[in-house]
């Protein structure tokens, strides 16, 4: 007897599951995908995914680093 293990094809995702729209460049800072990528993804070809796998690194250095947080704290407290 053969055991089959039965397997779906997945589609190929660049989500890594944190979903925070950068609120200037409109793009995901996890994924980098746009919200119109992100909701037509599973309608698109491999190929049309491929191409924008592809361009998501070139979108990183749109998002700037946040002003803020604990960085800012302490460098804020450090001046006073």
């Amino acid at each position: 007897m053969k055991d089959e293990v039965w397997q779906r094809q997945e589609i190929e995702s660049p989500c890594i599951r944190i979903c925070v729209v950068h609120p200037e460049e409109r793009i995901c800072t996890g994924c980098l995908r746009t919200l119109e990528e992100i909701g037509g993804w599973s309608k698109m070809s491999p190929d049309e995914r491929a191409a924008i796998m592809a361009e998501l690194p070139s979108r990183a250095p749109r998002l700037k680093k946040r002003r803020g947080g604990r960085a800012a704290r302490l460098g804020r407290d450090a001046g006073s």
